[in-house]
């Protein structure tokens, strides 16, 4: 019945921690366009994929007791930091092996700064498109200059999809 709230548990376990709900977002979309087992829907937003189901998850979570939330300031951005609890670990116990191992991947996701995973989700979004016709999409909708983090990204995607197949080979 929870089994989406552990999956997203888990990923913070692996993770460690996780820093901004807008990264986590960007961070389960691109896993899931990866071919993990996250199973939230996501419809296009200001900044790109955004699952309002995923948010309600992490806010239950929260209030389970499940996570810990921290709020930072920075600059004059409200930040949130999720890392699992004590409570948290003994609920991950009644799910073993929820998600596989992914913590390098988890690892090379959480590296990068949130505007550079909104492009390589915006990237995977349109994924359906020409990857042409992506860029000039994604070009024609954001407001600031992301050229060449498009660029980056693309090489970015290919990578992650590199070392999953290396970590995970069978996606079940």
């Amino acid at each position: 019945m929870l089994e989406d709230h552990a999956k997203i548990a888990s990923l913070i376990r692996q993770a460690g921690e996780i820093s901004g709900g807008k990264k986590l977002q960007r961070i389960v979309y691109i896993l899931q366009k990866l071919g993990y087992p996250f199973k939230q829907i996501f419809h296009f937003h200001f900044s790109g994929p955004y699952s309002e189901e995923l948010s309600v998850q992490l806010e239950e979570l929260c209030d389970f007791g499940f996570l810990v939330e921290t709020r930072e300031e920075k600059g004059e951005e409200e930040r949130f930091r999720y890392r699992l609890s004590e409570a948290g670990e003994g609920f991950l116990s009644h799910y073993k092996n929820v998600l596989p191992d992914m913590k390098n991947l988890t690892q090379k996701l959480i590296d990068q700064n949130a505007q550079f995973l909104e492009c390589v989700a915006l990237l995977l979004y349109f994924d359906h498109l020409p990857h042409r016709e992506a860029i000039e999409k994604i070009k024609s909708i954001e407001q600031k200059p992301i050229g060449s983090d498009l660029d980056c990204a693309t090489l970015f995607i290919e990578e992650i999809r590199i070392l999953r197949s290396i970590d995970y080979p069978v996606i079940r």
